[in-house]
Formats: structure tokens, sequence, C-alpha cells
């Protein structure tokens, strides 16, 4: 449990971030966006939940 606590949010920002670094050189593609979908289902299935725009949830 301990390292899915620290691992998961780790591996999702740096996923995060890649997917913005290859965004920036090329282009938003299929990859980037799997990469950004892949570490927010990660975040919500293990880290902090994904804040809701308004606030309503």
């Amino acid at each position: 449990m301990i390292l899915t606590a620290v691992l998961v949010p780790l591996g999702a920002a740096g996923a995060r971030a890649l997917s913005e670094r290859i965004e920036r050189r090329r282009g938003a593609n299929r990859f980037s966006r799997l990469l950004r979908q892949g570490a927010d289902t990660a975040q919500t299935l293990f880290g902090r939940k994904k804040r809701s725009r308004f606030g309503f949830r």
C-alpha cells in the first residue's frame, strides 16, 4: 500500500509531464492523449480524486 501511495502519483505526474513535452514538440496526437488519460485514470483510482470544475460533486 505504501508503494502505491508513493509510486502511482509520481508515475502519473511523470506521464503527464511527458505528454506535455510531446504536445509542445509535435502537437497533440493519440499517444499524448493516451498518456494524459492514463495518468488521470491512475490518479483517480489510486490517488486523490480529481476536482470538479464547479465544485458540485
